[in-house]
Protein backbone atom coordinates (compact mmCIF):
# COMPACT_ATOMS: atom_id res chain seq x y z
CA UNK A 1 0.00 0.00 0.00
CA UNK A 2 2.78 2.42 0.93
CA UNK A 3 4.71 1.69 -2.27
CA UNK A 4 1.65 2.31 -4.42
CA UNK A 5 0.85 5.70 -2.87
CA UNK A 6 4.46 6.89 -3.04
CA UNK A 7 4.75 5.86 -6.71
CA UNK A 8 1.70 7.98 -7.55
CA UNK A 9 2.77 11.07 -5.60
CA UNK A 10 2.61 13.10 -8.81
CA UNK A 11 -1.19 12.78 -9.00
CA UNK A 12 -1.51 14.60 -5.68
CA UNK A 13 1.02 17.21 -6.86
CA UNK A 14 -0.92 17.74 -10.10
CA UNK A 15 -4.19 18.20 -8.21
CA UNK A 16 -2.44 20.73 -5.97
CA UNK A 17 -0.99 22.57 -8.96
CA UNK A 18 -4.44 22.88 -10.54
CA UNK A 19 -5.81 24.25 -7.25
CA UNK A 20 -3.03 26.84 -6.98
CA UNK A 21 -3.47 27.83 -10.63
CA UNK A 22 -7.21 28.25 -10.14
CA UNK A 23 -6.60 30.39 -7.03
CA UNK A 24 -4.02 32.57 -8.77
CA UNK A 25 -6.32 33.18 -11.73
CA UNK A 26 -9.05 34.24 -9.31
CA UNK A 27 -6.65 36.72 -7.65
CA UNK A 28 -5.01 38.05 -10.80
CA UNK A 29 -8.40 39.04 -12.22
CA UNK A 30 -10.31 40.18 -9.11
CA UNK A 31 -12.95 41.86 -11.22
CA UNK A 32 -13.82 38.53 -12.75
CA UNK A 33 -17.51 38.04 -13.38
CA UNK A 34 -19.61 35.41 -11.67
CA UNK A 35 -19.95 33.70 -15.06
CA UNK A 36 -16.18 33.44 -15.44
CA UNK A 37 -15.87 32.20 -11.85
CA UNK A 38 -18.43 29.50 -12.56
CA UNK A 39 -16.55 28.42 -15.69
CA UNK A 40 -13.17 28.38 -13.89
CA UNK A 41 -14.59 26.46 -10.96
CA UNK A 42 -16.33 24.05 -13.33
CA UNK A 43 -13.07 23.28 -15.11
CA UNK A 44 -11.24 22.76 -11.81
CA UNK A 45 -13.97 20.54 -10.32
CA UNK A 46 -14.11 18.51 -13.54
CA UNK A 47 -10.35 17.85 -13.56
CA UNK A 48 -10.29 17.05 -9.83
CA UNK A 49 -13.28 14.72 -10.26
CA UNK A 50 -11.59 12.90 -13.13
CA UNK A 51 -8.47 12.33 -11.01
CA UNK A 52 -10.60 11.01 -8.13
CA UNK A 53 -12.47 8.69 -10.48
CA UNK A 54 -9.21 7.35 -11.92
CA UNK A 55 -8.02 6.80 -8.35
CA UNK A 56 -11.21 4.87 -7.59
CA UNK A 57 -10.65 2.53 -10.53
CA UNK A 58 -6.95 2.02 -9.83
CA UNK A 59 -7.34 1.93 -6.07
CA UNK A 60 -5.66 4.45 -3.80
CA UNK A 61 -4.23 3.18 -0.53
CA UNK A 62 -6.03 4.49 2.52
CA UNK A 63 -9.10 5.57 0.59
CA UNK A 64 -12.28 3.67 -0.06
CA UNK A 65 -12.89 3.07 -3.75
CA UNK A 66 -16.56 3.80 -3.18
CA UNK A 67 -15.92 7.18 -1.56
CA UNK A 68 -13.34 8.09 -4.20
CA UNK A 69 -15.79 7.15 -6.95
CA UNK A 70 -18.52 9.19 -5.26
CA UNK A 71 -16.22 12.21 -4.92
CA UNK A 72 -15.11 11.78 -8.53
CA UNK A 73 -18.64 11.57 -9.88
CA UNK A 74 -19.71 14.52 -7.70
CA UNK A 75 -16.78 16.61 -8.97
CA UNK A 76 -17.50 15.71 -12.59
CA UNK A 77 -21.24 16.41 -12.24
CA UNK A 78 -20.57 19.69 -10.44
CA UNK A 79 -17.97 20.68 -13.02
CA UNK A 80 -20.21 19.82 -15.97
CA UNK A 81 -23.21 21.59 -14.39
CA UNK A 82 -21.12 24.71 -13.91
CA UNK A 83 -19.89 24.58 -17.51
CA UNK A 84 -23.30 23.79 -19.04
CA UNK A 85 -25.34 26.24 -16.90
CA UNK A 86 -22.98 29.12 -16.11
CA UNK A 87 -25.92 31.39 -15.31
CA UNK A 88 -26.19 29.68 -11.90
CA UNK A 89 -26.59 32.27 -9.15
CA UNK A 90 -23.67 33.28 -6.95
CA UNK A 91 -25.32 32.00 -3.78
CA UNK A 92 -26.16 28.62 -5.32
CA UNK A 93 -22.57 28.31 -6.54
CA UNK A 94 -21.29 29.30 -3.12
CA UNK A 95 -23.36 26.61 -1.41
CA UNK A 96 -22.27 23.98 -3.95
CA UNK A 97 -18.64 24.91 -3.40
CA UNK A 98 -19.14 24.78 0.38
CA UNK A 99 -20.62 21.26 0.21
CA UNK A 100 -17.89 20.12 -2.14
CA UNK A 101 -15.15 21.57 0.10
CA UNK A 102 -16.53 19.88 3.23
CA UNK A 103 -16.98 16.47 1.55
CA UNK A 104 -13.52 16.61 -0.05
CA UNK A 105 -11.96 17.70 3.24
CA UNK A 106 -13.58 14.91 5.25
CA UNK A 107 -12.31 12.37 2.72
CA UNK A 108 -8.77 13.76 2.94
CA UNK A 109 -8.86 13.54 6.77
CA UNK A 110 -10.16 9.95 6.63
CA UNK A 111 -7.36 9.03 4.21
CA UNK A 112 -4.75 10.62 6.50
CA UNK A 113 -6.05 8.67 9.49
CA UNK A 114 -5.98 5.45 7.46
CA UNK A 115 -2.38 6.16 6.38
CA UNK A 116 -1.05 7.12 9.82
CA UNK A 117 0.48 3.65 10.32
CA UNK A 118 1.92 3.55 6.81
CA UNK A 119 3.73 6.89 6.67
CA UNK A 120 5.11 9.54 8.97
CA UNK A 121 4.07 13.11 8.38
CA UNK A 122 0.53 12.25 7.33
CA UNK A 123 -0.43 15.47 9.08
CA UNK A 124 0.09 17.35 5.79
CA UNK A 125 -2.56 15.21 4.16
CA UNK A 126 -4.85 15.74 7.17
CA UNK A 127 -4.12 19.49 7.07
CA UNK A 128 -5.34 19.56 3.46
CA UNK A 129 -8.62 18.11 4.66
CA UNK A 130 -8.89 20.46 7.63
CA UNK A 131 -8.31 23.52 5.42
CA UNK A 132 -11.02 22.28 3.07
CA UNK A 133 -13.56 21.60 5.85
CA UNK A 134 -12.89 24.97 7.52
CA UNK A 135 -13.30 26.77 4.21
CA UNK A 136 -16.60 24.98 3.53
CA UNK A 137 -17.88 25.73 7.03
CA UNK A 138 -16.96 29.42 6.69
CA UNK A 139 -18.85 29.61 3.40
CA UNK A 140 -21.93 28.10 5.07
CA UNK A 141 -21.65 30.42 8.08
CA UNK A 142 -21.12 33.65 6.14
CA UNK A 143 -22.51 33.41 2.63
CA UNK A 144 -20.77 36.26 0.86
CA UNK A 145 -23.07 38.31 -1.31
CA UNK A 146 -20.55 40.06 -3.51
CA UNK A 147 -18.99 38.19 -6.40
CA UNK A 148 -15.62 39.87 -5.80
CA UNK A 149 -15.49 38.66 -2.18
CA UNK A 150 -16.41 35.15 -3.32
CA UNK A 151 -13.62 35.19 -5.87
CA UNK A 152 -11.05 36.30 -3.27
CA UNK A 153 -12.22 33.70 -0.73
CA UNK A 154 -12.19 30.90 -3.27
CA UNK A 155 -8.81 32.03 -4.58
CA UNK A 156 -7.33 32.01 -1.08
CA UNK A 157 -8.75 28.56 -0.33
CA UNK A 158 -7.53 27.13 -3.62
CA UNK A 159 -4.00 28.44 -3.14
CA UNK A 160 -3.78 27.14 0.46
CA UNK A 161 -5.35 23.80 -0.45
CA UNK A 162 -3.11 23.36 -3.48
CA UNK A 163 0.06 24.34 -1.62
CA UNK A 164 -0.61 21.84 1.15
CA UNK A 165 -1.39 19.14 -1.44
CA UNK A 166 1.86 19.83 -3.29
CA UNK A 167 3.80 19.71 0.00
CA UNK A 168 2.20 16.37 0.88
CA UNK A 169 2.95 14.99 -2.60
CA UNK A 170 6.65 15.83 -2.42
CA UNK A 171 6.84 14.40 1.09
CA UNK A 172 5.34 11.16 -0.22
CA UNK A 173 7.86 11.15 -3.06
CA UNK A 174 10.76 11.57 -0.65
CA UNK A 175 9.44 8.84 1.67
CA UNK A 176 9.07 6.48 -1.28
CA UNK A 177 12.65 7.14 -2.44
CA UNK A 178 13.97 6.59 1.11
CA UNK A 179 12.00 3.36 1.39
CA UNK A 180 13.32 2.04 -1.92
CA UNK A 181 16.93 2.94 -0.97
CA UNK A 182 16.53 1.25 2.41
CA UNK A 183 15.18 -1.87 0.67
CA UNK A 184 18.22 -2.02 -1.63
CA UNK A 185 20.68 -1.28 1.18
CA UNK A 186 19.46 -4.19 3.30
CA UNK A 187 20.19 -6.70 0.57
CA UNK A 188 16.57 -7.00 -0.40
CA UNK A 189 15.25 -6.88 -3.91
CA UNK A 190 14.86 -3.41 -5.32
CA UNK A 191 11.38 -2.00 -4.95
CA UNK A 192 9.37 -1.93 -8.14
CA UNK A 193 8.67 1.59 -9.32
Amino acid sequence: MFDQITRHWWVLALRGAFAVLFGLVAWIWPGITVWALVVLFGAYALVDGLFSLVGAFRGVPGQSRGWLALAGVAGIVLGLAALIWPAITGLALLMLIAVWAVVTGVMEIVAAVALRREIHGEWLYALTGVVSVVFGALLFAWPVSGALAVVWLIGLFSILFGAVMIGAAFRLRRLGEESRRAGRGMGGAPAHG
